[in-house]
């Protein structure tokens, strides 16, 4: 049987490209939910206008 590896190296990290990969996937998700929340309101306001 082959043996396994036991330990593993990890090369450096660069600490600022991955806080502004993660800035720039939570600035799109806010974006995101901000625009679900408004298309939302939009439909419920124009259900109300033109059902009731």
């Amino acid at each position: 049987m082959a043996e396994h590896q036991q330990n593993y190296e990890f090369g450096g990290v660069d600490d600022k490209a991955l806080l502004a990969d993660r800035q720039r996937g939570w600035d799109g998700f806010v974006q995101f939910s901000t625009w679900g929340i408004v298309i939302t309101v939009l439909l419920l306001l124009a259900l109300l206008l033109f059902v009731a």
